[in-house]
């Protein structure tokens, strides 16, 4: 029978030495010079060499690293960098809510706060510092204007759970219409055009919220008279849609000082700081008929204070941009 050869198998040639020792001696004598080097041919294949860990860093990466500055200053560098980034914002969340913590878990329960972080990484993504400066002094005034009177009001049965500190249900309710303008200002929804009355609508958001909260807990604490919006009947406090003079007007300041720091920290000017505290009113007192036509009432139980808030900023919000859209064409 002819024997079969395989062509993919080759018979390796091996040179014997003549000696007789064991294991015999290699015939490959030029290894023991130290002066060989293989000499590879343009064919032979290259090493793959990974580059993402050993290449040198790019000038700007080395520069910012390389230097010898201490863990303070490259977060104060990153927290300051503009344009804001996700990795900036949620480094500058992590900060603040760490030294701030004290603060917030007097205001927030704990999944309360978890809440506040999500929209916290949020807004300074949209508006930097500024725009977070603007909803951390929302939130300070907003929990004192809520802990004033607490005693009183826990005996009058018209304080919030938890002895005020609020939930994530509150922190969404309080802040949907503003993380809305966000997302529409970070993925340039309307381009430049637009850029800036999302903005506007985020601050207007706050100062209706802002404005809602310091009525209604003013109201409660120091409200001598209370009217039901709808009919001006004098109700007892913390009826839903019923209003004061002493609430209704802490709640206007309460608008302008927010508007004042919107336009401080160079978020509006003072045009639109006026349209802010504007809107803000005309959606509080439409608040104020929704609570007393609708809340409560048979049909309507799922009209709960967090879909009223959500509707009451959104109005704001809306309202402010419309305002300031006919204003601009008023002046042209």
């Amino acid at each position: 029978m002819a024997s079969l050869t395989c062509p993919f198998i080759i018979k390796p040639s091996i040179s014997h030495s003549s000696s007789t020792s064991f294991p015999p001696k290699s015939s490959i004598h030029h290894l023991k010079n130290p002066n060989f080097s293989p000499n590879f041919n343009n064919n032979s294949p290259k090493l793959h060499k990974p580059t993402s860990f050993l290449q040198k860093p790019t000038k700007k990466m080395s520069s910012f690293f390389t230097t010898k500055a201490s863990p303070t200053e490259i977060v104060t560098t990153l927290i300051q960098s503009n344009p804001a980034t996700w990795q900036t914002a949620i480094l500058s969340n992590a900060v603040i809510f760490v030294v701030g913590f004290p603060v917030l878990v007097a205001g927030l329960s704990v999944t309360g706060i978890a809440s506040a972080f999500l929209l916290g990484t949020l807004t300074w993504r949209a508006f930097g510092s500024s725009g977070f400066l603007l909803v951390a002094t929302y939130f300070v005034l907003g929990t004192a204007a809520t802990k004033v009177k607490m005693a009183q009001k826990e005996a009058q049965g018209v304080a919030e759970k938890r002895k005020g500190r609020r939930g994530p249900g509150s922190v969404i309710g309080s802040s949907a219409a503003g993380c809305v303008c966000a997302y529409l200002s970070i993925y340039g929804i309307g381009g430049n055009a637009l850029s800036q009355l999302w903005q506007l609508g985020f601050v207007a958001s706050f100062c209706t919220k802002l404005s809602d909260t310091v009525s209604s807990e003013i109201g409660k604490a120091y409200g001598k008279t209370t009217y039901l919006v709808t009919t001006f009947k004098i109700v007892p406090r913390g009826t839903e849609g019923a209003v004061s003079v002493e609430g209704t007007f802490a709640g206007f300041l309460a608008s302008v000082l927010l508007a004042c720091v919107g336009c401080l920290t160079g978020q509006i000017n003072t045009t639109q700081a006026a349209v802010c505290v504007l809107a803000s009113q005309i959606a509080n007192f439409g608040e104020s008929i929704i609570g007393a036509s609708f809340q409560e009432k048979d049909g309507f139980r799922w009209l709960n204070n967090d879909v009223v808030n959500v509707i009451n900023i959104s109005i704001g919000s809306i309202l402010a941009i419309l305002l300031q859209q006919a204003l601009y064409s008023w002046q042209r």
